[in-house]
């Protein structure tokens, strides 16, 4: 579609709204669901405002501390749960989760291909040896790649169940890759599988960005553990740091020791005033992954108009927060992290640039104008500096918001200095 100013960007923005008026209606009966699901355990949890106290030193005894974990797990549908702000980081939290559950001569077994590139140091696939990777301490890997058409070889899977699988790891949503994303209900499959060849062995999900975008999280398909971060899509914008685990009382607990040490668990460990953000976050989740959701699908509607490859396409059902585009070029590229960038509340006039990462192979473009430093919940994009060049768009408190970041953008990828 052939794009000559500000108006006709506008025009294109108009008719790509109506259209998708179908699919926004959909993700708002999504979101009423889910907001009902945590609703409900605010109600049976009796939430009080003395929950939102903070405690110091060990935080023995903090009544507030269990009710977030308590509503995390009712919420995500799981046995167990606890949310921790000292959580660093989604990779942070999955590492944590790792080596909670695998001992030295346990195979982990990755059933959705590689996993994201900042996995590849934890795991042992990149890095110096001896910093303390999973193969260091003698955990073994496997992969089975996906099948052509995107799902779990279920094959492929039997296969590689051997006696020393101990996790079999699937991450649902793409990472830098060009497959679809995953929905939750393929964890049924593979759990009747697992399960049925040995009970032992832990189902466990990288649940990063997908938190309330489907009516039910892969724990109601039978997961053990499932974990994210607090600054995407479970925090609702209003956690500041953290992630969360919730599963099985046996798979949490070991992450509680992970996160501790064992004996001490979740029995310890002061708040120091978090616990409100985290409790107001989750009550906010539902509806600001809403608005992502929203903005992702205006996103992918533009730029297929504007010429461009897009996943998923705006009419697929979506099963977390991100749209991949296919740029073509590093130029149109930055060019699109720039207009994100211009579009943000923070940092506006700040301009990204592609640099050396830690956790990645090349050099990344990151555009984030958050008030939460690297908050994924929050309007950004990413991407690797390599080919297709393919940026990775997320977020949105507000669909407002995120019409005015991608508006931007597209100004930036279509006008460029002509505007």
């Amino acid at each position: 579609m052939t794009i000559r100013n500000t108006d006709d960007l506008e025009r294109l923005f108009e008719e790509t709204e109506e259209e998708l008026a179908p699919v926004f209606r959909r993700a708002e009966k999504t979101a009423f669901k889910n907001q009902k699901k945590v609703m409900d355990a605010f109600i049976k949890n009796r939430v009080a405002a003395e929950a939102f106290n903070p405690t110091s030193g060990y935080g023995y005894n903090d009544g507030g501390r269990e009710v977030c974990d308590r509503l995390f797990a009712d919420s995500l549908e799981a046995e167990d749960a606890f949310a921790r702000f000292s959580v660093v980081s989604g990779t942070h939290a999955l590492t944590i989760g790792l080596f909670a559950l695998l001992r030295p001569g346990d195979t982990l077994l990755c059933v959705t291909g590689k996993p994201y590139d900042t996995l590849d140091e934890v795991i042992g696939l990149r890095g110096e040896k001896g910093c303390g990777s999973l193969m260091d301490f003698g955990v073994k890997y496997r992969v089975c790649d996906l099948l052509p058409d995107g799902r779990i070889d279920i094959g492929a899977l039997k296969k590689n169940l051997t006696p020393d699988v101990k996790v079999v790891y699937l991450q649902l949503s793409r990472g830098y890759s060009t497959r679809n994303t995953l929905p939750a209900s393929c964890v049924k499959e593979v759990c009747e599988v697992v399960k049925n060849y040995k009970s032992d062995i832990f189902v466990f999900v990288d649940n990063c960005y997908k938190e309330f975008c489907e009516e039910h999280e892969p724990t109601y398909y039978g997961a053990d553990l499932i974990i994210g971060s607090l600054i995407k899509n479970a925090g609702g914008g209003m956690a500041e740091c953290g992630g969360y685990f919730a599963g099985t009382k046996k798979a949490v607990e070991l992450c509680s020791y992970r996160l501790t040490a064992p004996g001490t668990g979740l029995e310890e460990g002061a708040t120091l005033g978090q616990t409100k953000n985290l409790i107001k976050g989750l009550f906010y989740a539902p509806h600001t992954v809403l608005q992502a959701v929203k903005t992702a699908s205006l996103c992918a509607g533009v730029f297929e108009k504007l010429g461009f490859d897009v996943f998923p396409k705006p009419f697929e059902e979506r099963y977390d927060i991100i749209e991949a585009i296919d740029l073509g070029t590093k130029e149109r590229l930055c060019s699109f992290c720039k207009g994100i960038q211009k579009g943000s509340p923070i940092d506006s006039h700040v301009e990204p640039i592609p640099y050396a990462m830690p956790g990645y192979d090349c050099d990344v473009i990151m555009a984030a104008g958050a008030f939460t430093q690297g908050s994924s919940i929050e309007l950004s994009a990413d991407a690797p500096i390599r080919d297709p060049y393919r940026v990775y768009m997320q977020g949105g408190l507000t669909y407002e918001s995120g019409r005015i970041g991608i508006m931007c953008a597209a100004k930036e990828v279509a006008l460029g200095e002509n505007e």
